[in-house]
């Protein structure tokens, strides 16, 4: 008989404060963002209950719980609106970066070269039959069935040396773009 009580009083004081609360939450928060700061301090007088003996400051309790969470939600929302507009302004500093390190002719010249000649460096250190299979498929467009039949081996041993391959030649070229990207920023830096 008690619980069935408690949820009759629970019940009386949700539809007895709750208009007063969300029209209070709204003077801070848009509508949806209200009812979800009411229906959370309902939640946690529930949840609270055995522990709280409120006795007549229940409203004032309720008030204070949606006044705090009220504003926890706004702060929460310029602490999220900031760190984007942050990362906004990374972006741009990163495009404005690179959009004038594309239109450097030496720069460029730069990139190319050593990214051209670590590839080639990288494509030479590959075992024999990886450096043909990536040269034949790569270098001269051949498909894995024609370069199969040229070499004599199987699609599966084809696509086996081009794995390898690619997997090799990631990872050098891994180093690589971690190098450049060292020399980009120097070269912002200075």
């Amino acid at each position: 008989m008690t619980e069935e009580k408690e949820n009759i009083d629970f019940e009386v004081l949700f539809e007895r404060y709750y208009p007063g609360l969300l029209f209070y939450a709204t003077r801070f928060l848009n509508e949806a963002e209200a009812k979800d700061v009411v229906q959370d301090a309902f939640f946690d007088l529930w949840t609270r209950r055995d522990r709280l003996n409120l006795g007549a400051g229940i409203q004032a309790y309720l008030y204070r719980q949606v006044y705090t969470r009220s504003i926890n939600h706004l702060n929460h929302k310029q602490v999220c609106s900031k760190y984007s507009g942050a990362i906004q302004e990374l972006y741009k500093h990163k495009l404005a970066f690179y959009e004038s390190t594309d239109s450097n002719e030496i720069i460029r010249a730069i990139e190319n070269k050593e990214l051209r000649g670590q590839l080639l460096e990288a494509i030479n250190e590959l075992p024999d039959k990886c450096k043909e299979v990536f040269r034949l498929s790569y270098l001269q467009g051949l498909k894995n069935k024609e370069i199969a039949e040229v070499l004599d081996i199987s699609p599966r041993t084809v696509e086996a040396h081009m794995y390898k391959a690619l997997k090799t030649l990631r990872l050098a070229l891994k180093r690589l773009f971690l190098c450049i990207g060292l020399f980009f920023l120097f070269f912002y830096l200075k």
